[in-house]
């Protein structure tokens, strides 16, 4: 009898260690210091923290529709430009790690607009809600583009990861002013990636962890699974868009990229990077990557205006450095 019990009770320990572990990994995972994300963006050639303290940028701070405070920098090299790229960057990163993006559009004449998301970087917040939440973060950034610059503002959106998925969830709101979205390695649907990342990834039962981590996440963080699932918003939307996917991603799968792909109504692209795992692809292959967006926005926004950024897209420190997978 005693043993039984000692079994049982050593059973519900163990089961709400392990809701517990699954909840803080899937929405309070520990965030990175930029100094960290900038030490990998320098040790492969494609950005250093001297280059972007050097550049002139102002640093914005917002209030989002539940009254946190969001945290921005904009870079604004073409005072006389209308367009702009707002770079959203993934879990457990920040503005940082988005750097490494500046230059393929400001060469384009682009200005940029870096965001940290909730809960990253220096914005404030609890949880992460892979874009339930987040989409509306993404929309007080572009209703600022807009007072600030005007209602002819043209707007793109650049997304890694859960910045993909945060993109992609934003065209089920998505303002006029914003012209296309480039999502790099984004989930189409946020139950099925769970569910592939606990038990293909971590080895964990789907049943009853699952359900476990998931009634704890509806209750403390305030979204459910179902209630994010970027394929549908892509499904309604003729907006131009263009997904990215390393083709030997295992913690996002490639396949859900191109599901997207399949069932998107109107402009559209696919660009798969061969050998590339998850949030690499430029790094990969920065020339195909570079190139495809180039295209990708001559044919949607335009091809530039005004004369493009002269300033050199590697460090002369990097140039003779090979790049290898992280």
């Amino acid at each position: 009898m005693y043993i039984t019990i000692i079994i049982l009770l050593f059973l519900a320990i163990l089961a709400a260690g392990i809701t517990h572990f699954g909840f803080l990994q899937i929405t309070q995972m520990k965030v990175k210091n930029d100094l960290s994300l900038f030490t990998v963006l320098e040790s492969l050639g494609l950005y250093s923290r001297d280059r972007y303290e050097a550049l002139v940028k102002k640093e914005i701070i917002l209030s989002s529709v539940d009254g946190l405070k969001l945290s921005g920098a904009a870079i604004e090299l073409y005072p006389d430009s209308k367009r702009w790229m707002i770079i959203v960057h993934g879990y457990t990163g920040s503005r940082a790690f988005s750097t490494q993006f500046i230059d393929m559009f400001t060469d384009e004449g682009y200005n940029v607009l870096l965001i940290d998301q909730r809960r990253h970087g220096r914005s404030e917040g609890r949880y992460t809600t892979y874009g339930f939440y987040e989409k509306y973060d993404v929309q007080t950034w572009v209703n600022w583009l807009v007072e600030q610059h005007g209602k002819d503002t043209e707007i793109g959106l650049h997304g890694q990861s859960l910045g993909g998925g945060t993109v992609l969830e934003y065209l089920s709101i998505a303002a006029p002013q914003v012209k296309l979205i480039i999502a790099d390695c984004p989930y189409s649907d946020l139950t099925d990636l769970m569910k592939h990342q606990i038990t293909k990834l971590n080895k964990v039962p789907a049943v009853p962890f699952f359900r476990w981590v998931h009634n704890r996440i509806r209750k403390k963080a305030g979204f459910s699974f179902e209630q994010v699932s970027p394929i549908r918003s892509v499904r309604e939307s003729h907006l131009p868009v263009m997904f990215i996917h390393g083709t030997n991603d295992t913690y996002v799968p490639t396949h859900m990229s191109q599901e997207m792909y399949d069932v998107k109504p109107g402009p559209k692209k696919l660009v798969l990077i061969q050998g590339a795992i998850h949030a690499n692809a430029y790094h990969i292959d920065p020339q195909k990557y570079r190139q495809e967006i180039r295209f990708f926005l001559h044919e949607h926004m335009g091809k530039p205006e005004i004369k493009t950024a002269t300033e050199p897209t590697r460090l002369d420190f990097f140039k003779d450095n090979s790049l290898e997978s992280v």
